[in-house]
């Protein structure tokens, strides 16, 4: 009980510190008064209030909902592909979504048409994957990384085209900036649309988070324990890609996360899924908190997501690759 209290309370600690660093850094005191003053419903200090619930907690808000998402559906894709390197774009989701996304901006839609249309891509492109792999019983795993390969070249491809015809002056600049990832547009409006979807998906998986582990046994001891292999497998990966489309659309492509915080989870817990999961939708959620405080605080200038993520995650992950060469073999 203590443990999982912990893991609770690690994301909401990091979240109420990261509320009071930015470019104007507000005191905790201050920073308590302003949540208090928005859960009674009055406004207090107009400046703090201003900084505090109207910018940085919706931001605060989405990178928790998204970095334990990504982590859940990292941990997912590795334990049921028995790949250490699958991410949650391993069916293509991601690709699908940026082309919804740049299709999107070109066509001048609105923040939340951005959103909205960028999910439906990415939820078609992994409904295309799961038709090309078909549905082969028997290496139908391998069938489906092969067909996420496909999809995720041919919309990258698509994605090209698109930009290449898009106006330098004015579409380019701004879906580059979407590509990198951001929560700089984090609103309220934004969190309804994606958040009850990665909530979902990632109740989903933690409620069966158990039946995991029986598909990492072999095949015929999966069959002996009188589980629906094919119909478990698809229920992870579609909750799985609700959840990586969904954040996806929400603030662009973010990486490393869903492969770093599974093996630190796997590092700290053990393989048990039981306990791998739980702890990444903590860690995941920690690691995005802190490192969307460093995007805004760093420099003068918002640092785009992808790029802190892969300047953190690398370095973490050769380390990590290090310390327990044995569990790649």
């Amino acid at each position: 009980m203590s443990a999982v209290l912990l893991m609770c309370i690690f994301p909401l600690v990091l979240g109420v510190v990261s509320l009071c660093v930015g470019r104007m850094s507000v005191p905790v005191q201050d920073v308590l008064a302003s949540l208090k003053s928005a859960v009674i419903g009055q406004q207090g200090n107009v400046k703090n209030y201003a900084i505090v619930i109207n910018l940085r907690l919706p931001r605060i808000l989405e990178a928790i909902v998204v970095g334990a998402g990504l982590a859940c559906a990292g941990a997912t894709f590795q334990s049921l592909f028995f790949n250490p390197l699958a991410t949650p774009d391993v069916l293509g989701v991601t690709s699908g979504t940026c082309v919804g996304a740049i299709l999107a901006i070109i066509l001048s839609r609105s923040i939340l048409e951005t959103q909205l249309i960028a999910l439906v891509f990415g939820l078609a492109s992994v409904w295309l994957t799961l038709h090309v792999a078909g549905k082969n019983e028997n290496r139908s795993l391998v069938f489906l990384v092969l067909a996420g390969t496909i999809m995720s070249s041919l919309f990258n491809a698509i994605g090209s085209l698109l930009k290449y015809t898009a106006d330098p002056q004015d579409k380019l600049p701004a879906i580059t900036y979407w590509l990198m990832g951001s929560f700089t547009g984090a609103t309220y409006r934004k969190l309804l649309i994606g958040c009850p979807l990665i909530l979902c998906g990632s109740l989903v998986i933690w409620l069966f988070r158990w039946r995991l582990n029986i598909l990492s046994l072999s095949e015929d001891e999966a069959k002996a324990s009188g589980i629906h292999l094919a119909r478990t497998r698809l229920v992870f990966i579609l909750a799985a890609t609700v959840i990586t489309a969904a954040s996806v659309s929400m603030c662009g492509q973010v990486g490393w996360v869903g492969l770093l915080v599974p093996h630190c989870a796997r590092m700290m817990v053990g393989s048990d899924n039981r306990n791998v999961v739980p702890l990444s939708l903590s860690l995941g959620a920690g690691f995005m908190i802190l490192i969307d405080t460093l995007a805004r605080s760093a420099s003068v200038i918002e640092l785009p997501i992808s790029v802190l993520t892969a300047i953190v995650g690398a370095p973490v992950f050769i380390s990590l690759l290090n310390r327990s060469r044995s569990a790649f073999r």
